[in-house]
């Protein structure tokens, strides 16, 4: 089941650097929100703090509160791989592992976790392909090396290797920056699809894009380049495209500055 995400007066430090500020947002199960604003105002960083990805940069640590259905992921006697397999992530370009088959690339979080039933490999494997609508494209090249599909089909499959594992929410990190037009829009077809089943948070500079898949819009900002980003407004994607709140939120939709 989808899970809500309340975040709450969320800092977050790369050793004594403060890269974000005071955030406090809440993402509605089974929704799509997307985050924009400039480069380096701490848009990715918030999306990797989500599921405690963050943490694999040495130094890095948070103070706040990010709830999953009113868990604190930041608890004490939390697992931060727990976090992962609950909050999964697909980054900005597509990452299969390039000479494993396409079969074990889905199944490998899989049997990190235990599964060792066959069957249950195969059958969960032919579900997420399915999910990701890559299944009638490569039913018959299961065997094949990941890195022999096109660009567009390893994000489809890096999609599919994230929910086999049953993830309640999935965080999309520029998903298509390094896709063609066509791809794009398979990817964002995609993600209206797997939202009726999971809690997505797509960071995105394509400002299309985000007023095309999310229903709502958070945008990040920071004052100088010395300041650490800060979430300005987040609101229904089509108000903040047609009328946003704050003048910042304007100019940038309306490109001028970023």
């Amino acid at each position: 089941m989808a899970m809500r995400i309340d975040v709450v007066d969320l800092d977050i430090y790369y050793g004594p650097v403060k890269a974000v500020e005071a955030v406090t947002m809440t993402v509605e199960p089974r929704s799509v929100t997307a985050v924009i604003g400039p480069s380096g105002c701490g848009k990715s960083t918030v999306l990797r703090a989500l599921n405690r990805m963050h943490e694999v940069t040495p130094g890095a640590c948070v103070e706040g509160t990010v709830l999953l259905d009113d868990q604190d992921v930041y608890a004490r006697n939390v697992d931060p791989v727990a976090v992962r397999r609950t909050v999964g992530m697909v980054f900005q370009r597509p990452n299969p592992f390039p000479t494993m088959s396409v079969f074990d690339n889905v199944g490998a979080g899989l049997r990190l976790g235990g599964v060792k039933d066959r069957r249950v490999l195969t059958e969960t494997v032919e579900s997420a392909l399915r999910g990701t609508n890559l299944w009638d494209e490569v039913k018959d090249r299961l065997r094949t090396p990941a890195g022999a599909l096109s660009a567009g089909q390893q994000q489809r499959l890096c999609i599919a290797r994230a929910i086999a594992v049953s993830p309640q929410v999935l965080l999309m990190d520029e998903p298509c920056s390094a896709l063609d037009p066509m791809s794009t829009l398979a990817i964002e077809d995609l993600i209206n699809d797997l939202k009726s089943d999971y809690t997505i948070v797509i960071v995105t500079h394509n400002m299309q894009q985000a007023a095309r898949v999310s229903d709502r819009t958070a945008f990040f900002n920071r004052a100088s380049s010395d300041q650490p980003g800060r979430l300005v407004e987040v609101d229904r994607t089509q108000k903040i495209f047609s009328n946003p709140g704050e003048k910042a939120t304007e100019d940038y939709i309306c490109g001028r500055f970023g």
